[in-house]
């Protein structure tokens, strides 16, 4: 008999302490003690022949101190119901307060109970939590799709995405997650359902912007157009979700970076100083405009590539460590080679010379750094000449037009009579750039448009071509201050690009015909006056992009124009000693692909248009 009791006993003080651990699951794990409590004092009115606890009497005033009562025997099945009505009105209560986070009577917040470990949990945790590191570890059969390259054939389909979180939005029971890869973007809901549970919400909720996630998702199709996303007419309802690398404490928002001035000014909206943008390039690069600006440049690449490729043209790597001065300048980076002196290369100049007019290869270009050793901050003129002026005016009155490297794309060909054949290239070369960008590049055109409005160029077939003397009359005739025999200045330059736009509905054209004094040392003197060289600049919106000549082929000629311009022989012996056993005529040219991608987007800071610029005042990241 005392045995049986105990293990009532015992029972009853089971359910409670089950009741203070899991309040808000008891059910589906008291209903086995209960029937084992039952079925003990079942037992017990077997052998006693009496109710548990006496006769209902002494029950009666036992219930008036249910403490003892409860301490000796456990949950009675109406007490069982009366708990049961009491949580799940404490539920609905509960609910209520939940988007608001208010606290119950024992001072917690409905959104801190929600973190203890539940059934449904426990259930879902695989659906949504921090990915493993990814070390290379293991291969599974997951396929990550693009975003760009979703179409009407995927919805209905789960796929697989990584992107970055680019903007989130809690709303009721879901959070609405604006993801991005590169250029382009897609909205994710993520909506709390039968297989997605609260705490799976409150995970998506709590992604920090930029983070990276993995998420799997059924692709349906937007029941209006997603006028936030490049991806419109689709949608992703997440599924699983899971921080594949969190962002923390960003410098900036990305989307201030991206945001239009104008805009900006008029709305009071925030946007980012430069400065602060290239210190943190990693971040700034994220915006739409800035991938557009990039890839673009990375078009003009590829096109300047084909088209030389496609004429024959053989690509070179020449070395950027040289001894002495590229071109014979005093802007060179000095260094120490070792025990001699050496310097960074201004320009592939005399390689180029070497290899197509001397090394057999007739046709070569190259695409690769230049450096420009000039403590400048404007396209011409020196910092010194500005030294009243404060640092921040300097900056607002003349943006950054120069850089101390730049990518040079550079080519060099053989000619048979006239340098106009490799103006004929080089006209063609432009024009099958500017046509490639504009057809190939749409997408991105319009993303840097939003940001930077701007006017696409004008171009000719065949190009325009003015001569310098030409230049200089037209400037003198619209009332410009110009001379025939000094190189043409930045405004002057500036000046000449609106007369010829409004003359012939041009933004791009040639001039030749410089005065030979304001060429480097190997430009061909002019047959027929020697006041001019056989030189040229291109230029689009009425500035410099292209500068380039028929070069001096004659060893004779060539140390002759070298002492003309006070440069020791020996510092450049070797090209020299490269036109003594035959040389073709040549000419060529060195186009910034930074600039030609400013002036083609119409942008006003090349910084703009250099991944990581190196200026006067920046060598960092």
């Amino acid at each position: 008999m005392e045995e049986i009791v105990q293990a009532i006993n015992a029972k009853g003080e089971e359910i409670r302490q089950l009741k203070a651990a899991k309040p808000a699951t008891m059910k589906e794990d008291l209903e086995p003690l209960v029937k084992e409590l039952l079925a003990l004092k079942l037992q017990y009115k077997e052998v006693t022949g009496e109710e548990f606890g006496g006769p209902k009497e002494e029950k009666k005033k036992k219930e008036a101190v249910p403490e003892q009562e409860s301490k000796r025997e456990g949950p009675s099945k109406s007490e069982l119901n009366k708990l049961k009505r009491k949580e799940n009105k404490a539920a609905k209560k509960a609910e209520a307060r939940g988007a608001t986070g208010e606290e119950d009577e024992e001072g917690t917040t409905e959104s801190a109970k929600s973190n203890a470990p539940g059934d449904d949990e426990t259930e879902f945790a695989h659906l949504y939590g921090d990915a493993a590191l990814v070390q290379s570890a293991v291969i599974t059969d997951r396929v990550f799709r693009r975003i760009g390259e979703l179409t009407s054939s995927d919805v209905g389909q789960e796929v697989w995405i990584r992107a970055r979180v680019a903007t989130s939005r809690s709303v009721g029971k879901g959070v609405f997650v604006l993801l991005r890869q590169t250029t382009q973007t897609v909205q994710a809901v993520v909506w709390q359902g039968s297989k997605v549970p609260k705490a799976m919400i409150k995970y998506a909720a709590g992604v920090s912007l930029e983070s990276i996630v993995d998420i799997k998702a059924s692709v349906s199709a937007a029941e209006t157009p997603v006028q936030s996303a490049t991806v419109k007419n689709f949608e992703l309802s997440v599924s699983e979700i899971h921080v594949v690398s969190r962002a923390q404490d960003l410098p900036f928002m990305v989307e201030d970076a991206g945001r239009n001035e104008s805009e900006a000014a008029a709305s009071g909206m925030p946007i980012v100083n430069q400065d602060t943008a290239l210190n943190y390039r990693w971040v700034d690069t994220r915006t739409p405009a800035n991938q557009a600006i990039f890839r673009i440049q990375a078009g003009v690449c590829q096109l300047f590539r084909e088209y030389l490729t496609n004429k024959n043209f053989v690509e070179i790597h020449s070395p950027k460590l040289i001894g002495g001065a590229s071109e014979g300048g005093a802007n060179v980076f000095h260094l120490k080679y070792f025990d001699r002196p050496a310097c960074l290369a201004q320009s592939p100049q005399f390689y180029k010379q070497m290899t197509a007019a001397c090394g057999g290869f007739e046709r070569v270009f190259e695409i690769g750094p230049v450096f420009r050793a000039e403590d400048s901050n404007t396209h011409r003129y020196s910092f010194s000449l500005f030294w009243l002026l404060d640092f921040p005016l300097l900056q607002l009155l003349f943006p950054f037009r120069h850089l101390c490297e730049f990518t040079g794309l550079d080519f060099e060909m053989a000619i048979y009579e006239h340098y106009y054949e490799a103006l004929e290239v080089m006209g063609e070369l432009f024009n099958y750039i500017f046509d490639g960008i504009n057809e190939r590049y749409q997408h991105e055109l319009m993303l840097i448009s939003q940001q930077y409005p701007f006017e696409p160029i004008t171009y000719l077939r065949p190009p325009l071509r003015i001569t310098f003397e030409e230049g200089i009359t037209m400037l003198r005739e619209s009332g410009v201050d110009a001379s025939y025999d000094d190189d043409i200045s930045t405004p002057q330059e500036k000046a000449l690009g609106k007369i010829v736009k409004e003359k012939y509905g041009t933004d791009f054209y040639m001039m030749d015909k410089y005065p030979l004094s304001a060429r480097p040392f190997y430009t061909m003197p002019d047959p027929n006056n020697p006041r001019w060289s056989n030189s040229y600049d291109l230029f689009i919106r009425g500035e410099e992009i292209v500068s380039g000549a028929q070069r001096i082929h004659d060893v004779d000629l060539l140390v002759k124009r070298a002492q003309h311009h006070n440069i020791p022989i020996p510092s450049i012996q070797s090209y020299i000693d490269a036109f003594k056993h035959g040389a073709l005529p040549h000419a060529g040219g060195g186009i910034g692909l930074e600039r030609v991608v400013m002036l083609f987007l119409g942008l006003k800071n090349i910084r703009k248009t250099s991944m990581f610029p190196r200026d006067p005042n920046r060598l960092a990241p």
